[in-house]
């Protein structure tokens, strides 16, 4: 894991402090790594990094048509661990500059690391509320518990604030938090039967 990542740093300087603290893949709660696949990145353990399909789609506004879908605008989870890890958050400029590199090291994670080390680390990085990043940190601030011994209910509470986790508030839950939190328990019925879901969560 990252000594520390540029979003961190920021975070810290910035005064929002720095919650963390990494576990390993079998210390993360399945119900967690499902809930990230299905309200994040569907088609993760199928794409190889980039999801074409709903990129073109999200440029030309196409509603899906399988009833699957990706977070962040297309972002894919492999695209989201590569930025919070190698590179820096932002919009205008610094998103232009961003992308090319997120593009290099999108495809240098997917060859390298493989779908179970980038989930891993995506659970372990990724800002889950004001200075809190990863799974362990947001589940002991939240919930009082482990991330092993969190419920659907709440994996998929904390996995609906990642849109903005310095607005959407998961306790209290917010109004967005506790519509998508519902919505993402749907999606976790829907998708946990894919072979290659399963297989993923059984690694």
């Amino acid at each position: 894991m990252p000594p520390i990542t540029f979003t961190q740093l920021t975070n810290w300087v910035g005064g929002y402090g720095l919650k963390r603290d990494y576990v390993s893949w079998d210390d993360i709660s399945s119900n967690v790594k499902l809930a990230a696949i299905a309200g994040e990145d569907q088609l993760f353990p199928m794409h190889n990094g980039f999801d074409w399909k709903a990129i073109s789609k999200s440029m030309d506004n196409d509603p899906s048509k399988n009833g699957r879908s990706v977070g962040a605008a297309a972002s894919t989870i492999s695209q989201q661990t590569a930025k919070n890890v190698f590179l820096f958050q932002g919009e205008g400029v610094l998103r232009y500059v961003r992308k090319p590199l997120e593009a290099v090291y999108t495809g240098l994670i997917e060859l390298i690391w493989g779908k179970r080390r980038i989930l891993e680390v995506y659970l372990n990085t990724i800002e889950m509320g004001k200075g809190i990043f990863g799974i362990e940190a947001a589940a002991q601030k939240y919930f009082g518990k482990h991330a092993k011994n969190l419920s659907r209910n709440e994996a998929a509470m904390i996995i609906a604030c990642l849109p903005n986790p310095k607005i959407y508030s998961v306790k209290p839950a917010s109004r967005f938090v506790s519509w998508k939190s519902k919505w993402i328990l749907r999606q976790m019925n829907n998708v946990q039967g894919d072979k290659n879901v399963a297989a993923l969560l059984r690694e």
